[in-house]
């Protein structure tokens, strides 16, 4: 389990290896300039994958703080944790295999999405054994071809939900989707899949639905596609602080909310031709310093950014030096100064200089999502901010 702290690192001369910084009002702040961007539109904050690395219940709480009205999650086990420590608010919950505990999900005022009529079936079964009525909004695959109902299969859903709503088990509170491509603004798959959803928005009223919640628009169509924003719009990353956009662009100003920093295991005096990490891929060329980050791929920093990831040390920019190994990485430092103990940042807030999630991305070729989230249970947590009080 990953440890969370809303204290200082430790007393007397002690800090810890490494911690993940977790700035509760960025959390808060982006949630505020997304809704503004959106004209005030309902927000639907995403937190699932323990808030993308980030803390499910604490994210969630400054989401919520920054005027999210709804929270969005992937899994049942999820929306129960945030219900377990104290959340009232909306929740929708989105994935599931056949046998979910949907008893569990009614009783505790989760809203359930439903992709198929064989799953809307077992979502009312047990709406029926717990005597309550099921809140459920129907997702329609309206062009990335992952989860949700295709055109012929969303006709028998809404019937057979429009059924369901007749009978007394179930009420169709939402119709959403999900887009392929919004992480390349103006790409046409955005304009085909708005279409190819509203059409589905409207056969949904057509067999006597009333959905109030009507919503696509994920990070990337939230700050660049107007055309998506519904009833409700649904970001994810961006509440982090983190663009979707390759490019680390944003047209709304995010403040990163995670710094991954680590203090310097070593520094040490090397000459020419030392081969550095495993593989020997990187050798120095010059009488050089090297420096020892104690933190590794078994940490959740990406191996595939070897000789690339950047870090900031004392105000300088430097990359890996050779392989990322589980625990540790190099770093090759010249002729600067440094000493074990020195704080060492590998990503954070662009403003204060310090690389991002996104350079890191581009070093590992992936995205900022997979930066974040994939950071592990061995690196503690300290949260920061008015949320953290």
């Amino acid at each position: 389990m990953t440890t969370r702290s809303t204290e200082s690192p430790g007393s007397g001369d002690f800090r810890p290896r490494a911690e993940a910084v977790i700035d509760l009002d960025a959390i808060s702040a982006n949630v505020a300039a997304l809704r503004g961007h959106v004209g005030g539109r309902d927000v639907m904050a995403v937190v699932k994958a323990d808030g993308y690395g980030h803390g499910i219940v604490e994210s969630a709480r400054a989401a919520r703080s920054g005027g999210a009205s709804w929270l969005g999650v992937a899994f049942l086990d999820e929306a129960l944790q945030l219900r377990a420590a104290g959340d009232t608010g909306p929740i929708l919950s989105w994935l599931a295999v056949p046998g979910e505990r949907y008893d569990e999900g009614i009783t505790a005022g989760v809203e359930l999405s439903a992709y198929s009529s064989a799953q809307l079936l077992e979502i009312a079964s047990a709406a029926n054994r717990v005597g309550e009525r099921a809140a459920v909004q129907l997702k329609l695959d309206s062009g990335l071809g992952r989860g949700g109902a295709r055109p012929d299969e969303w006709t028998k859903l809404t019937a057979a939900a429009a059924k369901g709503q007749v009978d007394g088990d179930i009420e169709v509170t939402g119709v959403w989707s999900h887009l392929a491509r919004s992480d390349e603004p103006g790409h046409p798959s955005i304009t085909d899949q708005t279409a190819a959803f509203e059409a589905g928005v409207d056969e949904a009223r057509a067999a006597g639905l009333e959905p109030r919640h009507v919503h696509l628009a994920n990070s990337g169509a939230v700050l660049a596609a107007p055309q998506t924003w519904f009833t409700l719009v649904r970001p994810g990353i961006a509440i982090y602080g983190v663009t979707p956009f390759a490019d680390g662009s944003s047209p709304v100003p995010l403040k990163a909310a995670m710094t991954l920093r680590a203090a310097l295991a070593l520094v040490k005096r090397v000459g020419a031709g030392l081969g550095v990490s495993y593989g020997h891929t990187y050798v120095t060329d010059r009488e050089t310093t090297v420096a020892l980050v104690p933190v590794g791929y078994g940490d959740g920093v990406p191996r595939h950014a070897s000789s690339r990831g950047p870090v900031l040390l004392n105000g300088r920019r430097h990359r890996v030096a050779g392989r990322v190994c589980m625990d540790q990485f190099v770093v090759d430092i010249g002729d600067d100064e440094a000493r074990a103990g020195d704080d060492v940042v590998l990503f954070g807030e662009a403003a204060r200089g310090e690389p991002t999630a996104v350079d890191w991305a581009q070093a590992a070729d992936t995205i900022g999502y997979e930066i974040v989230s994939r950071i592990g249970a061995r690196v503690p947590r300290r949260y920061v901010g008015e949320g953290a009080r």
